[in-house]
């Protein structure tokens, strides 16, 4: 099988279960942006020292495969057949809120702003985080023009908030600490 098709030369590409549209449509930089979301992740997880938020990171992973197919669906045309979609990780939403809870529980008290940095695995759980910040705003924008699973966005809300915590968790376990902001002065 070939990897190039030569079909989105002229700037436009196709969406699962059939049509075109532009490459820059808001539906593709919704799905763009999550598929680049997901390789920030799997990024991140070469350099993590902790196993289980790579095996977290891994569920997740998944999930975010099925939020691009779900993005980069349109709802079907007359006379097409509604293309069968994996399942919207629903319950996985809760399941990031325990795994925030149980980081925050570990990490010391924030008592300040922290700089996105600390060791690599971390530094990259910092990026992945601020790349799915984009990618809900993607989604947001996309939602204004056209029907976007609500559990979408609150995976993306929560999954950022993980991002952050497993960030700090990550730092403990290699051994830095969170690196405060202290101004620009």
């Amino acid at each position: 099988m070939k990897i190039y098709t030569r079909r989105g030369d002229s700037g436009e590409t196709g969406l699962f279960g059939g049509g075109r549209t532009r490459k820059d449509d808001p539906r593709v930089e919704a799905y763009g942006t999550v598929d680049e979301l997901n390789a920030a992740i799997g990024a991140a997880t070469v350099h993590l020292t902790d196993a289980g938020i790579r095996a977290r990171l891994g569920l997740l992973q998944s999930d975010l495969f099925a939020i691009g197919a779900h993005l980069a669906t349109p709802p079907p045309r007359k006379g097409r057949p509604v293309p069968s979609l994996p399942e919207l990780p629903a319950e996985r939403v809760a399941e990031m809120e325990s795994w925030i809870d149980e980081a925050v529980a570990a990490a010391p008290p924030l008592r300040s702003f922290i700089l996105p940095a600390g060791g690599a695995g971390a530094s990259g759980l910092h990026l992945a985080r601020a790349v799915c910040r984009r990618a809900e705003r993607r989604v947001v924008a996309l939602s204004a023009a056209a029907h976007v699973d609500p559990v979408i966005i609150r995976h993306l809300n929560r999954l950022s908030d993980y991002l952050f915590a497993a960030a700090r968790v990550e730092n403990l376990a290699a051994g830095r600490g969170d690196i405060e902001w202290r101004g620009s002065g």
